[in-house]
């Protein structure tokens, strides 16, 4: 009799491996958003934290959390303060530009007109203040008293093309040879701004001139500028006909 031998085979069971998932800022932010409740749970841990800090070095998680705290609001208190400064700018603002339309509304023709343009740029400590009206678009010539407020359009294209060619206003300083155009008879002049009139910019210019280099800079507001130059055209057809 034969007798088979069998042989039992052992099955060696495969360990399982472990699958390491490696945590990255979203993931652990997240986690927290999920559980708003962590570090109450964690508080003494928390407690324990040291981050890096620029100047102290080392400093705790609440300590690292009041400074935040504490730079949001000095943030906030320096944007209110700028917002308060901007109120009051503002209503100056508004206050001048009252005063002067009020002035200009008064005026019975263009050289009163002028004259409180003058006197408003004085109280603002400028030198002057011009009218120039372009001699394509009104009728200026003789039997006209206003021929002297002529300016040639053609002319005035080179300071045009290099300060006004893609805004009616232009806040700066002007060379020798443009001051010596529009102001034959300068002295010195520090700075400018130069607001061209009329829906095109093609009425007229109004310039203030100052003795300070900084007082008009390129990136000023312009809103004081757009004001005066939208009542000008008004006014000024009150006494001098526009060419058809």
């Amino acid at each position: 009799m034969v007798i088979k031998k069998t042989q039992t085979v052992k099955y060696k069971p495969h360990r399982r491996q472990k699958n390491f998932v490696k945590l990255n800022d979203e993931m652990v932010s997240q986690y927290i958003i999920d559980n708003p409740d962590f570090f109450i749970r964690n508080a003494a841990q928390i407690e324990r934290m040291r981050v890096p800090h620029p100047v102290r070095g080392i400093i705790s998680l609440p300590e690292w959390h009041m400074a935040r705290q504490r730079n949001k609001i000095n943030q906030l208190e320096s944007e209110i303060t700028m917002l308060m400064e901007h109120a009051s700018a503002n209503e100056l603002l508004f206050n001048q530009l009252m005063k002067l339309q009020f002035d200009l509304i008064k005026a019975k023709d263009v050289d009163e007109l002028i004259v409180s343009l003058k006197n408003w740029a004085k109280d603002l400590g400028l030198n002057g203040a011009y009218l120039y009206l372009f001699d394509d678009k009104w009728l200026l010539s003789a039997p006209s008293s206003y021929h002297h407020l002529a300016l040639n359009s053609l002319q005035f294209d080179f300071i045009r093309v290099r300060h006004l060619q893609y805004s009616q206003f232009y806040l700066g300083q002007l060379n020798t040879t443009e001051l010596d155009f529009l102001l034959p008879q300068h002295g010195y002049v520090g700075s400018v701004a130069l607001s061209l009139f009329g829906q095109f910019g093609d009425l007229g210019l109004l310039m203030f001139t100052s003795p300070d280099p900084q007082h008009y800079q390129v990136g000023q507001g312009t809103l004081l500028l757009e004001k005066v130059s939208e009542i000008l055209p008004i006014l000024i057809e009150k006494w001098i006909m526009r060419k058809k």
